[in-house]
Formats: structure tokens, C-alpha cells, sequence
């Protein structure tokens, strides 16, 4: 079971976070263990901030907890904690750090009416199927991910105008990726009303990082005080407690116009990743192989938006291309 972890390195990457122990929020206040909802007593939206969508992703759990712990309450509406794939966290393994992801299947795959309402069965679905009357529920969202490689912070707000016009409200991070969901299956972020453009209800995702890394907790933790605080969920005194005031820079908006998928196992990168957020200047430039398959940029100054360079296999998304806009 996953509990304080002082490991120091996992697969090539350092470990810089203790993983905490969830057991204390297992019980939660609802039906639904991991699941605490607060009440104001006051009108308000229904408000909620999710960690552990994927299992080592541990940086919006390490940001709930501090949360919990310090006894946040909304200061209008309702506000809900949500520790999501908690069987994956509690597979956690060092030695092993990717493997606990998911335990069957992938938790942010499954959202989609034939899979959630079908015959398929795994620990992941079960969860899904447990927590879905709780989404229902739900005004907005924010669903709390890192991600495998160094990567600035990304905030991913669907295909609907309403996801991208919280996103640029919030102010947070840096930048906004506009993309039209997952082909492998369907994101929580666009289950149901999230997704529908005549419904004000909305889901955000946050990719706050790398993994392990002493940042993402930290980007987990401000991207959640300005969702409550957008939302007046936040009192003054837990946004004057962590909040980081300093003004940042407006967002940039990057529009996925192409999702390159893998097709061999010889595939490759040739644009250098370094880390970054690569921006190609020139359209037409050369990015990777595919066996024979040359991969070029359709236009210039063109963004690839995390990049796999890690456990690449056939049917992986090799890279999202995208392109800024205002």
C-alpha cells in the first residue's frame, strides 16, 4: 500500500516527493469512499478538485491532503476532495513506477456511455460506475494529472469554447492546450455535460508536470486555489495561507490540429526534446520516423505538445501537433 515514500529514484527519474498516506481520507464524509463534500449553507456551484485520476500521478494528492488537513470549507456552494484510482495508488512500487498508472485499465479512458453502461468489467470500471452518480453532481472540475517526462505545466480544456474560457479565467498555467479528447476512449473530462457546449457544467485538466518532481505538487496545489478561488469557493484565509499572489503572464492558447499516432516499433524522435515545450519554427521540418513514415510539421511555429519519448509502442499518441492562436 502506498504510504510515505523516501525513495530516491524510480526508472531514471528522482524521486523529490513523500507520497502520502490516503488511509485517513478512505472513509470519506459521503456514500463514496475517498469522497469528501463540504457544504457553505450558502447558493453556490457544486465544486470539485480531483487527484489519483491515474495512480502515480501523486502531486494533486499531495495537494488534496494538504487541503484536507487543513480543514479548507467553501465559502459559497459546495466543495468536494476526490481521490480517484485509489486500488492504482496502492500499488505504487519504485522499483516499478509506471506500472501503477492503473491496475486493469486506464481510470481516464473509460467515460463514454458503451463503456460505462456495457458488459467489460475491471477494477477501474467498478470505481468509475461507483463514482459516476458523484460526477453527475458536479458544476466544474478539476481533474489533477502530471506527466512522464519533464514537461512545463499544461492546461488541457477540451474541444468547447467553455473549457478554454475558464481556463484563460483562472490565468494559470502558462499554457492552454485546446484538443478534442483521447482516440483510445473518452476522458472524464468530457463525460457527459462536461462535453456538451450548451451546458454551462465544466471539466478542466491540469498536466501540472513531471511525476515525482517537488514542482508539480506545487503547480497542483496553485492551479487548485485559483479554481475554488474563481469560483468564490476559497476563503480568505486559506487563499492568504498558500496562494501565490505574484502576477503571471496571460496564458497561451495551443490548438491541437493533429494527434500523431505510432504505427511501428521503429519509431523515433529526430526534433531534439529537451525537456521543453518544443516549438518548431518552420512548417515542413522533420520530427520523427515511423519505420519508412516521415513526420513533418504542417505549419510554421508549430508547438508538439507532449511528446512520448518514453515506453513508446504501436497505438501510442506519438506527439500532438498544435498551433497558437489568440
Amino acid at each position: 500500500m502506498a504510504g510515505p515514500e523516501l525513495a530516491r529514484e524510480a526508472d531514471g527519474h528522482g524521486i523529490d516527493v513523500v507520497f502520502p498516506d490516503i488511509a485517513r481520507w478512505a472513509a470519506g464524509n459521503t456514500e463514496l469512499p475517498y469522497v469528501w463534500t463540504f457544504e457553505s449553507g450558502r447558493p453556490g456551484p457544486h465544486v470539485a478538485v480531483q487527484a489519483l485520476t491515474h495512480g502515480n500521478e501523486v502531486c494533486g494528492a499531495i495537494a488534496l491532503d494538504l487541503l484536507l488537513r487543513d480543514g479548507v470549507r467553501p465559502a459559497r456552494g459546495k466543495l468536494s476532495f476526490c481521490f480517484a484510482n485509489v486500488a492504482a495508488y496502492h500499488s505504487w512500487n519504485p522499483a516499478a513506477p509506471f506500472k501503477s498508472r492503473f491496475v486493469d485499465e486506464d481510470f481516464n479512458r473509460v467515460w463514454g456511455p458503451a463503456v460505462l453502461d456495457g458488459d467489460r468489467d475491471s477494477v477501474e470500471l467498478r470505481r468509475a460506475r461507483e463514482l459516476r452518480r458523484f460526477y453527475d453532481t458536479v458544476d466544474y472540475l478539476l481533474d489533477i494529472h502530471s506527466m512522464s517526462d519533464p514537461c512545463p505545466p499544461l492546461m488541457l480544456a477540451g474541444a468547447r469554447r467553455k473549457g478554454a474560457d475558464l481556463a484563460l479565467a483562472l490565468g494559470f498555467p502558462a499554457h492552454i492546450v485546446v484538443d478534442a479528447g483521447h482516440a483510445a476512449g473518452r476522458r472524464l473530462r468530457d463525460y457527459g455535460c462536461f462535453d456538451d457546449p450548451d451546458d454551462p457544467r465544466t471539466a478542466l485538466l491540469i498536466e501540472c508536470g513531471q511525476h515525482w518532481t517537488a514542482e508539480s505538487p506545487a503547480v497542483a496545489l496553485q492551479a487548485s486555489l485559483r479554481f475554488l478561488r474563481h469560483f468564490g469557493s476559497a476563503g480568505a484565509d486559506v487563499l492568504e495561507r498558500y496562494l501565490d499572489r505574484r502576477e503571471a503572464p496571460r496564458p497561451r492558447v495551443i490548438e491541437v490540429t493533429e494527434s500523431v499516432p505510432i504505427r511501428s516499433e521503429a519509431f523515433s524522435f529526430v526534433w531534439p526534446q529537451d525537456g521543453s515545450l518544443a516549438v518548431v519554427p518552420s512548417a515542413g521540418s522533420l520530427v520523427a520516423r515511423d519505420g519508412e513514415r516521415e513526420i513533418r510539421t504542417p505549419y510554421d511555429a508549430c508547438a508538439l505538445v507532449m511528446p512520448m519519448r518514453r515506453r513508446a509502442r504501436p497505438g501510442d499518441t506519438a506527439v500532438r501537433m498544435g498551433r497558437f492562436v489568440g
